[in-house]
């Protein structure tokens, strides 16, 4: 099945594909440990978080325990797999790690509001992917590409 992506957005490409459903399952546990952090302050839900965000958008997926989770649920449900390019995953993947050790560093540093904030950010992202197959990391990353490559030379 070709990628619901609109044609004209620029968004990241790989040659690795996953299976959406997997990455909605994710957006769900993202977002219910997100609620458990709002209500419990606990540094080690956004630590966890930024791991496991970061072995998703790198080759170390196939050690996510969210991953891994999402993937035993899908099979348990017998949802047949909705191939999609992994490459805005992976981006996304990026930005939930760079918003989770936000967060980390934020509760660590007696920055509460600030850490709920990025939460709440996140919380709401991954709620899209969760609920809508939303992806607002392809969204973002078309400004990112330009404002990043093409605005400037190396």
């Amino acid at each position: 099945m070709i990628s619901k992506m609109k044609t004209y957005a620029i968004c990241p490409i790989s040659d690795r594909r996953i299976n959406e459903r997997v990455a909605r399952v994710n957006g769900v546990f993202t977002v219910l440990l997100l609620l458990l952090f709002g209500f419990t302050g606990q540094w080690f839900i956004p630590a966890f978080l930024a791991i496991d965000f970061l072995m998703r958008s790198g080759r170390l997926a196939k050690f996510s325990l969210l991953g891994n989770s999402s993937k035993s649920i899908v099979k348990w449900l017998l949802l047949p797999a909705q191939l999609i390019n992994a490459g805005p995953k992976i981006f996304a993947a990026r930005i939930g790690f760079v918003f989770s050790a936000i967060i980390l560093v934020s509760v660590i540093s007696g920055f509460t509001w600030l850490a709920l904030s990025f939460a709440a950010v996140l919380a709401f992202f991954s709620f899209m992917e969760a609920a809508f197959g939303f992806c607002v990391a392809c969204e973002i990353y078309p400004y990112l590409y330009r404002y990043l490559y093409k605005n400037h030379s190396f």
